[in-house]
């Protein structure tokens, strides 16, 4: 087994991966312990005290890391995840693409073959807590220290319900599949509960052996604002390597709008999605539509012929996207994880990043009661940000 290996990285999405690049880069440059509280969130804006941008570093200037790319099946989300391989790789990254979904026998495979890894691995992180074949593989886990890397704002709901002892469940997700989903999510009961424990730290003290089943050390690395608990650490996510990978970019003189998956999740209704995309366009000017990778093209379609808006399908995340540039100098969205990243990424250009929230009104009858609430949390807590009230777009009626 390589150096490289003693840390290992399993990432299912490319923000996932992105965020461990940026873990890695975060970890070389202040390799000491992160902190134990809400980082302060500096000023952000162009002219308001902003920190000098990060002196450039060579490749090769991260934490070593071996990367396990676990892809999903849609061809969006595979094409961006090889595109991250590729600047992981340039870094001087190891990466490996381990196919763990299309067939029966693909999960059972890919297990027996990262197995001894995962056993071997001293620091193992994660991207995404909720992921069953994830918590299926922490069970193999040895390792002194678990970090979990941002997975968008699923990040807030792992930490709050871990604060909470509550198992690990999406914020979107509503229970269903009758009497075999209810037999799935018994049997899977135990392997989601190990999970849960493997993200409480271990306070028998260094030098010590872990508790079965615990970590001597649990990081959280995000953008997020959340509070760590239970002697679990957080180090902030600037996206530093971001920073002083690319850019500054190129500002337009229009606004650009961030496309969401709320659709595609169920939380909000499509033609109510539809019609406040419409009235921000109108009356923000917008001219182009940033897809999420989950959005349908039919979806995309029907919002191009009814705004008028260029629809663009990033090839990377749109922290990067916007990184590199051209970009609007208004960049709208509705509460998603961009609302907390850009602001970081985007840092002393001189771009707005507004929020639009969500009306009630838009939620559909199956998005799950803490659908509300969540959302609305997701702007409360995003810093340097222009918010938009909910009647920028039509409410029902």
């Amino acid at each position: 087994m390589s150096t490289s290996a003693s840390t290992l990285a399993l990432v299912e999405s490319p923000v996932q991966l992105l965020n461990v690049l940026e873990w890695a880069y975060a970890r070389a440059a202040a390799p000491g312990r992160p902190l134990f509280g809400v980082p302060s969130q500096r000023p952000r804006r162009a002219g308001r005290n902003v920190r000098a941008e990060p002196g450039p570093r060579p490749v090769g200037a991260l934490e070593p890391v071996r990367i396990v790319v676990l892809p999903p099946t849609d061809p969006m989300s595979r094409g961006q995840l090889r595109r991250m391989a590729a600047l992981a790789r340039d870094e001087g990254c190891e990466v490996r693409w381990q196919e763990a979904r299309g067939s029966r026998l693909a999960p059972v495979k890919a297990l027996a073959a990262l197995a001894r890894d995962v056993r071997a691995s001293r620091t193992v992180v994660v991207g995404d807590p909720f992921s069953r074949y994830v918590q299926l593989l922490l069970t193999l886990v040895r390792a002194e220290e678990l970090v979990v890397v941002d997975d968008g704002t699923a990040t807030m709901e792992f930490v709050a319900q871990t604060a909470r002892g509550e198992r690990l469940v999406r914020w979107h997700r509503v229970g269903g599949g009758g009497l075999p989903g209810r037999v799935r999510e018994l049997a899977y009961a135990p392997v989601s509960a190990a999970a849960r424990r493997r993200f409480v730290p271990d306070r028998s003290g260094a030098g010590a052996h872990p508790e079965p089943g615990r970590a001597h050390r649990v990081e959280v690395f995000t953008s997020m604002p959340v509070a760590p608990h239970g002697g679990m650490a957080l180090r902030p996510n600037e996206f530093a390597w971001t920073r002083a990978r690319f850019g500054p970019p190129r500002l337009t003189k229009g606004t650009d709008l961030v496309g969401t998956s709320l659709v595609e999740t169920g939380v909000v209704d499509p033609d109510r999605y539809l019609d406040a995309v419409r009235s921000l366009t109108l009356e923000h000017g917008a001219t182009r539509y940033f897809a999420h990778r989950r959005e349908s093209p039919e979806k995309l379609r029907a919002l191009s012929r009814a705004t008028g808006l260029q629809i663009v399908r990033p090839d990377l995340p749109l922290e990067l996207i916007a990184r590199r540039g051209p970009v609007g100098r208004t960049v709208l969205s509705f509460p998603s994880t961009v609302v907390h990243t850009l602001p970081y990424a985007l840092t002393g250009t001189g771009v707005t990043v507004a929020v639009c929230d969500v009306d009630p009104a838009w939620l559909t009858g199956s998005a799950s009661p803490r659908a509300r609430s969540f959302l609305a949390g997701v702007t409360d807590t995003a810093r340097d940000v222009h918010r938009l009230p909910a009647q920028a777009a039509p409410t029902a009626g």
